[in-house]
């Protein structure tokens, strides 16, 4: 990263209101076709100038595709899995805007202050699926974390997207709800 680049991203707080990371996560929750649409809104919208939401958009990019890479990596063979993945991702930004999605190179970490959801494709057919929920009792369905350790207090495991109902759906609300 060139020095102009290091400090206008320093800079960004001050001039803009709002740290890089923050202007990320206010594009993450937009989908933008074109570069130009992203660039325009955080003008008109925000009143940022043009080199302010041009950089923004273009290191929000760069981030983005790092992280389907890694997403993309992780199901290299487990294709089948992608559509429970994508439901499941689909249920966790309906949440709240303060809903994070990290990929990491064997699993997704779900945050919002810190991790409560964790997304991992365990083998070609089943995605466990750990979450971090105090005081609750294990079910047959709600095992505990098993090969999550510490990282999560229970594990489910979920082999097509129609796992995904009121029930699991219920247990990831109570995870994020106790995340804060």
């Amino acid at each position: 990263m060139d020095k102009a680049l290091q400090t206008m991203i320093a800079n960004m707080p001050e001039k803009t209101g709002k740290s890089l990371e923050e202007w990320k996560v206010i594009l993450a929750k937009q989908a933008f076709a074109k570069h130009g649409e992203a660039v325009k809104h955080l003008k008109t919208v925000y009143g940022l100038t043009h080199g302010f939401a041009n950089t923004i958009v273009s290191l929000s990019k760069q981030d983005d595709d790092e992280k389907v890479d890694l997403v993309a990596a992780q199901y290299k063979g487990k294709e089948s899995l992608l559509p429970i993945y994508n439901t499941l991702i689909a249920y966790l930004v309906s949440l709240g805007d303060d809903v994070t999605i990290t990929p990491k190179k064997t699993s997704v970490s779900i945050i919002r202050k810190r991790q409560f959801v964790l997304i991992k494709p365990a083998t070609k057919t089943r995605i466990d699926l750990g979450f971090k929920i105090k005081d609750k009792a294990t079910t047959d369905r709600l095992e505990p974390s098993g090969p999550f350790g510490t990282m999560c207090t229970h594990r489910v495991r979920l082999e097509s997207s129609d796992a995904i109902d009121a029930e699991l759906k219920g247990w990831i609300a109570e995870a994020y709800q106790q995340s804060v």
